[in-house]
């Protein structure tokens, strides 16, 4: 009901010319709006996970609003120097992708390139060297696959049956007792990829087919260079999509992070973004270690002059947010209507899941 009377509220402000007013305003020129997003579908994973992949279309619907409302849109770096100089052109917004998956190479970058729209990608190498699924996102995507099932008969799998596949609960409980099983007898990547292939043997899904298509496997080495090469930024994500709260550990993830790229692309590597939103202010200073400038979070907003270089916030688009909602956050309506709160952090993708 409350989602009703907002999206019917926005269509008021809409129709009255609130969103035009606001997205010519000076208050909209010296503030920067970061949109994010994750992951482009292949085939189904809007459905699996609505609230990180988004459809094609709906893709190339938002690149249109944005050319057809006029805005600026920028890389992130040249967003952030302006923003800081209060030399921003109007409506202003910089376009960012966080992973780096394989559908952003082949369902991004072609319409971004059509649009002439710059971008950022923030990529993690662990598994971009590696070449495989991502183990807990590939696991989780196949026994939702089969989501109506009970499975009887696990040998080999290490799970006690039967598995029960017909809710998101029990799925996630399955995720967890095959990663616990993973992180008890110390396997490698490699090792993960063979028991993401044993429950696929389980569900009868064939598992090299899975592959061949690519679904949550990350840009390799070639494909890297290729985008930068033309318009997208690459920056850093961390080497395995996880955040110590250890400094070392911390610091290492960004030191073999920046030392996989840097053999890929010329460009500095000075942008960040926290894997899955989770930060703590301990990390700045391990940032600033690093030479970070900048650093994007989750936490929904516009950035000002004095918001913090690394606490920035975005806009997380997903499946499930509607055109009009959209518009509203890229004129600045959804900004001045915002109850604010922190992102609630997402599931990690890590080189031990």
């Amino acid at each position: 009901m409350l989602r009703t009377i907002k999206l019917a509220a926005l269509g008021v402000l809409r129709s009255s010319g609130v969103f035009t007013l606001v997205a010519n305003s000076r208050w909209r020129q010296e503030r920067l709006l970061i949109l994010c997003y994750h992951g482009i579908s292949l085939e189904d994973e809007h459905l699996w996970r609505p609230r990180l992949y988004v459809e094609p279309q709906k893709m190339e619907q938002r690149l249109e609003c944005l050319k057809k409302g006029k805005f600026s849109i920028l890389p992130l770096g040249e967003a952030l120097q302006q923003l800081r100089s209060e030399s921003l052109p109007p409506r202003s917004v910089a376009l960012t992708f966080d992973d780096g998956t394989y559908d952003f190479f082949r369902q991004a970058y072609p319409l971004l390139r059509s649009y002439g729209f710059p971008a950022n990608v923030y990529q993690t190498t662990y598994y971009t060297a590696l070449q495989r699924p991502v183990c807990n996102l590939i696991c989780s995507y196949m026994l939702w696959k089969m989501r109506c099932d009970v499975i009887a008969d696990v040998e080999g799998l290490g799970l006690p049956g039967p598995l029960d596949l017909r809710t998101d609960a029990s799925r996630g409980t399955i995720v967890r007792g095959l990663l616990a099983i993973a992180d008890r007898e110390n396997k490698t990547g490699l090792q993960r990829d063979e028991l993401a292939a044993r429950l696929a043997r389980v569900l009868k899904i064939d598992y090299a087919e899975l592959k061949a298509k690519r679904i949550l496997q990350l840009m390799n080495y070639s494909e890297l260079q290729e985008i930068s090469r033309n318009g997208v930024d690459v920056q850093l994500h961390t080497h395995r999509h996880r955040t110590p709260e250890d400094e070392v550990l911390f610091r290492k993830e960004i030191q073999d992070n920046r030392s996989t790229l840097q053999k890929l692309i010329p460009t500095p590597l000075v942008h960040f973004c926290y894997p899955s939103g989770v930060y703590a202010t301990s990390f700045l200073p391990w940032l600033q270690k690093e030479q970070v400038v900048s650093a994007t979070t989750c936490d929904t907003g516009l950035a000002e002059r004095q918001t913090e270089s690394l606490l920035l916030p975005r806009f997380v688009d997903q499946q499930t947010r509607t055109q009009i909602e959209f518009e509203s956050w890229v004129t600045g309506v959804g900004d001045l209507l915002a109850v604010r709160r922190k992102a609630a952090a997402q599931k990690q993708i890590s080189s031990r899941g």
